[in-house]
């Protein structure tokens, strides 16, 4: 008996930049970008994918961008039709979308080595990354994120995906970006809800990985509900760093059967497809890290002061931690969330847990009852709030 054997590695390497009013003509970071990326005299076609909720915010966006590479036509050729999508999760529902994305990829003859760049909150990202990655095997994607949650989370890692048979993510790749850019200027044309939102990833990642950033964000709790700039400009770039921190540290392309940047996530993402997409993902993340908290309560991991901390930090935010598809059919539904968890990775049901601020752990089982207590509880509070 023979058998041939092939073992080789796959360097990935990418950059986060921070910066303001991206395509100003004073600004030189993309133009620097594309002159590092230049090789030879071949001449790089560039394809923007644009979330329509940020051009009806940003109505003169796409002059700016227009006008911004009219002076670089030596490095890189700009596909002068933008492809405008609808934002929000309601993208990663639509297959129609990634095939217009990839109709366009073919008009334009946007070839491995050109670019499809994303401008949008984290649902645009994620789809046009996967529609990017599926067109000629991979072409090079760069991420624009206009959100909280996607500065400082989705949109720095490695992950592309839309949803399929009402499951989160059912389909999707990992395949890093090749670079991404921060614009703080999207920032300040959020509504509320997306300025909260994306805040709940950030205590996610404290929680689990570093206590003295979930105090920072207790502290500063109020200053963020109430749009402080400065503040939220502090927490992305914190929290863009533990998240590139993991990458490079842990499971990026997740072989195991291990999620520790998701936790409160299982039951987020089916209170996300149980409420029609009506919850924001980081509205939906807020809960879970709730109701998984309380739960770390009742094993005696973590104690009543801090439990209360996270959830009175949380309430500060502005978030509510209830939501009715919590309760429907005894909490069936919201339970069918764990084995969806598990069938999503394979392998055994691994959950990440709290045993204390900044300390978390995983288990491969949760009980019922205890997590229909830790809804009762929530229900609870929220009634007492809005009686």
């Amino acid at each position: 008996m023979s058998h041939l054997q092939q073992s080789f590695t796959v360097k990935f390497v990418y950059n986060v930049f921070f910066t303001g009013k991206l395509f100003d003509s004073t600004n030189p970071l993309l133009a620097d970008f594309f002159t590092q990326q230049a090789t030879g005299d071949l001449k790089k076609k560039l394809l923007f994918v644009v979330d329509s909720g940020v051009i009806d915010s940003h109505p003169d966006l796409s002059a700016k961008i227009k006008s911004y590479f009219s002076h670089h036509t030596n490095l890189v050729e700009l596909v002068p039709d933008f492809l405008l999508i609808p934002g929000g999760e309601a993208a990663k529902n639509d297959p129609d979308l990634v095939e217009k994305i990839v109709a366009a990829v073919d008009t334009y003859g946007i070839d491995r080595h050109s670019y499809v760049a994303a401008i949008g909150g984290g649902s645009v990202l994620d789809l046009v990354g996967y529609a990017a990655a599926i067109s000629h095997r991979g072409i090079r994607h760069i991420r624009i994120p206009t959100t909280v949650l996607s500065q400082n989370d989705s949109g720095v890692g490695v992950k592309n995906g839309v949803n399929y048979k009402a499951k989160k993510n059912f389909l999707g790749t990992f395949v890093p970006p090749v670079a991404v850019f921060n614009d703080s200027e999207f920032l300040q044309t959020l509504d509320d809800r997306d300025w909260r939102a994306g805040i709940s990833e950030a205590i996610k990642v404290a929680l689990i990985k570093d206590r003295a950033f979930f105090e920072w964000i207790e502290t500063n709790a109020e200053a963020l509900a109430a749009r402080d700039m400065t503040v939220m400009s502090y927490l992305i770039h914190r929290c863009a760093d533990m998240h590139l921190q993991h990458i490079a540290g842990g499971d990026p392309f997740e072989m195991g059967s291990s999620r520790p940047l998701d936790f409160g996530h299982w039951s987020a993402h089916k209170l996300e497809q149980l409420t029609n997409f009506e919850l924001r993902h980081g509205e939906a993340v807020a809960i879970g890290i709730a109701l998984d908290s309380l739960y770390s309560q009742q094993l005696g991991w973590l104690t009543e002061v801090d439990t209360n901390r996270i959830l009175a930090t949380l309430r500060t935010l502005g978030f509510s931690l209830y939501q009715p598809m919590l309760d429907a059919d005894n909490s069936a539904g919201v339970l069918k969330g764990l084995s969806e968890f598990r069938e999503h990775l394979g392998g055994q049901l691994t959950i990440m847990l709290l045993k204390g601020l900044g300390y978390g752990v995983e288990v491969h089982e949760m009980d019922a009852d205890r997590i229909r207590q830790a809804i009762a509880t929530l229900r609870e509070h929220e009634l007492s709030t809005t009686v």
